[in-house]
């Protein structure tokens, strides 16, 4: 146990050190994937990690038996070949082994696809819609506003922004709650997809597929259309901010405001409570 968490950490620490990561968005030669802000995209990792090991032993079990047989039986030292063509034991162990293996490597492998395809209780909606070539989004539960997201061009890049990766305007989503993503398209194939989250689902005309996510990190952090969806399919970024639960109202309020919507009802639910309360003090 204690040599497959060292050689586990060893593994891990080799491929992260031979390209640096980033939060939320790709490195300069990065090998390994980004942090990981999200239970799927953990399990991901720890899969991954998990099947390094055992690749890796088995890669290496090879290597030396190979290297024993060619020493072993060289013609050297054994002059007179064996004629034996069938070993029933070793035959039964060679087939009887990668089996056990195999089963061993379901468990965790059928756990994690539970995990990422059956969509939890959701605290709150999130449609993405791709189009040749961007990405549009609304908020079913957020008084059904909506907005287009396109990439920030080369000549409009700011300091600090990342090229290939900005987008005019940011899906904002709050820290710590359970988002399902209903995904589809206007047009062909896309595919939405962020890998600091464990995302990506396709996008496909006339149907509404769904995934979800749970960003336990605030932060900025980057997607990108994963299908060959035309001549701009690199060229169609995606740009999610992770913030508080009173930045994400106070943005959502914003939103429908600037769209002519009326606040929610569990807003003026709110309101209400909260001028009652006002009252109530005054009163005292």
């Amino acid at each position: 146990m204690r040599f497959g968490k060292f050689l586990t950490a060893a593994i891990a620490w080799a491929l992260v050190s031979s390209g640096a990561q980033a939060a939320g968005m790709p490195a300069p030669w990065q090998k390994y994937y980004q942090d990981a802000v999200t239970p799927v995209m953990e399990s991901v990792t720890e899969f991954h990690n998990l099947l390094l090991v055992v690749i890796t032993l088995i890669t290496l079990f090879v290597l030396v038996l190979l290297a024993y047989t060619v020493w072993r039986f060289s013609e050297k030292r054994n002059p007179v070949p064996s004629q034996t063509t069938h070993h029933t034991m070793l035959e039964m162990v060679w087939t009887v082994v990668p089996v056990i293996i195999l089963v061993l490597i379901a468990v965790p492998s059928f756990k994690l696809l539970y995990l990422s395809d059956v969509v939890p209780k959701a605290d709150m909606t999130l449609k993405a819609t791709g189009h040749q070539w961007y990405w549009s989004y609304e908020y079913p539960d957020h008084g059904k506003f909506t907005f287009d997201s396109i990439m920030v061009p080369d000549a409009d890049i700011k300091p600090g922004q990342h090229r290939l990766l900005e987008t005019d305007t940011t899906v904002v989503v709050p820290v710590n709650a359970t988002v399902r993503v209903q995904v589809t398209a206007a047009d062909v194939l896309h595919a939405w997809a962020i890998p600091a989250f464990g995302v990506k689902m396709d996008a496909v005309p006339g149907r509404l597929n769904e995934t979800w996510f749970k960003a336990t990190k605030e932060g900025t952090y980057y997607g990108q259309c994963s299908e060959l969806c035309g001549v701009n399919h690199g060229f169609m970024p995606i740009k999610v901010q992770v913030v508080s639960k009173e930045a994400f109202d106070a943005w959502t309020a914003k939103q429908r405001q600037a769209a002519g919507i009326a606040p929610a009802p569990r807003d003026v639910a709110q309101d209400l409570a909260q001028k009652f309360i006002q009252t109530s003090n005054v009163n005292r």
